[in-house]
């Protein structure tokens, strides 16, 4: 059981598809390759530090038969909780609440 105190991390699809990759016992590199992808932005897919984009999304579709739909909408809810998180943004959209209240 986890705390309940504990705050929700974000979940990247790129970790699903990292996971995925692992339990088929499929290499990074040998992946990347045979989808016509570079390495380099494999695994900063894979390691959540770049977007999965719908092109990508439909060629894991097209090698794995993970739903591109799924990874994208996996991507929509993470860039949004990760938004729900910048102070910057908050602000702004604090700012805007005030705003459109006197409106």
């Amino acid at each position: 059981m986890g705390n309940l105190g504990e705050p929700f991390r974000a979940y990247h699809p790129g970790e699903l598809m990292k996971e995925e990759l692992e339990c088929r016992g499929i290499s990074q590199h040998k992946f990347a390759e045979g989808i016509g992808l570079s390495y380099t932005i494999l695994n900063e897919i894979l390691n959540g530090k770049r977007p999965i984009s719908t092109d990508v999304a439909m060629l894991f579709e097209a090698a794995l038969g993970v739903d591109a739909g799924l990874l994208v909408r996996m991507q929509t809810s993470y860039n949004l909780q990760v938004a729900r998180k910048d102070k910057k943004l908050l602000a702004r959209l604090d700012k805007v609440r005030k705003v459109a209240a006197a409106l």
